[in-house]
């Protein structure tokens, strides 16, 4: 089963994309690491992704879909994948369509998580991470709170509001993801591949619903 998560900051698809990983048992290929890996591995395609990111460009499509082709001729790909990050661009989806339809393969669900963009804003600035990077435990001001206010349950270190939570960047970030998706989410739904899932609720109900879905 090949699958394509999106959602908007803050909407869960991380979270569903870890459990769906556990039980259908197929790996999620994020773009930014397999970047930081074909770099690392000094592939063909990662020498020229580094040439990019040394020069401070934007890797080109062509690129990406390279290093993302590499990675799924892998053998954990073979019964299936979750692609996070990717595609952002109806030129990026029209690049992956053509690289699987030449490796015998293609998309078969498109799963994107709703969630009302101010429940969004809610969600993201109630947002507080311990400063401790070794132990990086999250909370929410409203929904999942430390006991003791600013101050993390597991190490004592301090909690705080990252920078990209603040609510002017979380909008920004909201406009940015809906300027580019929503182009995208009429590409896949003219092919029929669009689930749309409510975002709303407890993470094993919005589980379920994916899973039946899918199915």
């Amino acid at each position: 089963m090949n699958l394509i998560m999106l959602g908007g900051p803050g909407a869960g698809k991380g979270t569903q994309a870890k459990m769906l990983i556990e039980k259908f048992q197929i790996p999620q290929i994020s773009t930014g690491d397999i970047l930081r890996a074909a770099v690392k591995e000094g592939t063909e395609m990662g020498k020229k992704a580094k040439e990019c990111m040394d020069a401070g460009t934007l890797v080109p499509d062509a690129v990406v879909i390279g290093i993302i082709e590499d990675r799924l001729k892998q053998a954990d790909c073979k019964k299936g994948f979750i692609l996070d990050g990717f595609p952002r661009t109806v030129p990026q989806a029209e690049a992956l369509d053509a690289t699987l339809k030449k490796m015998g393969a293609k998309i078969d669900h498109v799963v994107s998580i709703d969630v009302d963009e101010e429940a969004l804003v809610t969600r993201l600035t109630g947002r507080r991470t311990c400063k401790n990077q070794a132990c990086g435990q999250m909370y929410h001001v409203k929904n999942a709170p430390s006991k003791k206010e600013g101050i993390c349950d597991k190490c004592g270190s301090e909690t705080y509001l990252r920078d990209d939570d603040n609510e002017t960047t979380v909008r920004s970030r909201l406009t940015t993801y809906n300027q580019a998706t929503m182009p995208l989410i009429d590409y896949y739904t003219k092919q029929g591949l669009v689930r749309g899932i409510k975002g709303v609720g407890g993470i094993n109900d919005i589980f379920e619903k994916i899973v039946a879905i899918l199915k």
